[in-house]
């Protein structure tokens, strides 16, 4: 089904509900997800974390593994997901907050109105009977907004790294099921580098609050043999 994003609108969106939960077909074939370093921690705790290189524009970005290989999943199984965590890039659909093509520093809130989720039957109201938002979705406003600003800090946190040479790209070897697999294309904090850096140096990562997320990073690296487990109970 092609997505039918459309500016939100109190009139002609006036009696359109979202049904909470989550829908799982935007993800079953995606096995990296955008993470903010804001929740690191709690991604930490359930996916590894690594970064992606944008070969066009140079860029990094932090992303949650979600399987081991393009179009996989395995945090998708019939039609649920498995994860305690929902990353906060999956949380904001079916509202999303795009550029206003006309004038790219205006933002717009914009609904999915091909996502189940989006109905005029049952779920939470997005406008009341004068026309005004809702508490509801003011929150889920703020959160969207919220989404934006955390991602430029990010940005500005990844920006770092790289500058500072602390992006190593890595091969990861997996053994599953007794088969060694390598997995490539990912970038992981040198610890090394880390650990050899002036103390001047190590001090305004304190200072700019990015020790945090490097340490929760590091500690999600085991999570990768979570995944390999889920890939081996997949194909067992």
């Amino acid at each position: 089904m092609t997505d039918v994003v459309k500016p939100l609108h109190n009139v002609e969106h006036k009696d359109v509900k979202i049904k909470n939960g989550f829908n799982t077909d935007l993800v079953k074939d995606q096995h990296l997800v955008p993470v903010v370093a804001h929740e690191f921690a709690r991604v930490a705790n359930e996916y590894p974390i690594v970064f992606v290189k944008n070969n066009e524009t140079g860029e990094f970005q932090p992303v949650a593994m979600l399987g081991l290989e393009p179009n996989e999943n395995l945090f998708v199984k019939d039609g649920k997901w498995q994860g305690a965590y929902l990353p906060h890039a999956l949380t904001r659909y079916p509202l999303v907050l795009s550029k206003n093509p006309e004038n790219e520093d205006q933002l717009f809130v914009g609904i999915n109105e091909s996502s189940d989720l989006v109905n005029k039957e049952e779920g939470n109201a997005l406008f009341d009977e004068k026309g005004e938002e809702t508490d509801y979705l003011k929150r889920r406003k703020e959160g969207l907004i919220a989404f934006v600003e955390f991602s430029q800090v990010t940005a500005a946190f990844t920006k770092f790294l790289a500058d500072k040479e602390l992006l190593i790209a890595q091969t990861l070897t997996l053994e599953i099921k007794g088969e060694k697999r390598d997995i490539n294309g990912i970038y992981l904090i040198d610890e090394k580098k880390l650990n050899e850096m002036a103390d001047e140096e190590f001090l305004e990562l304190r200072k700019r609050g990015y020790l945090p997320p490097i340490y929760s990073f590091l500690t999600s690296m085991p999570q990768v043999n979570r995944l390999a487990r889920l890939k081996a109970e997949q194909e067992a």
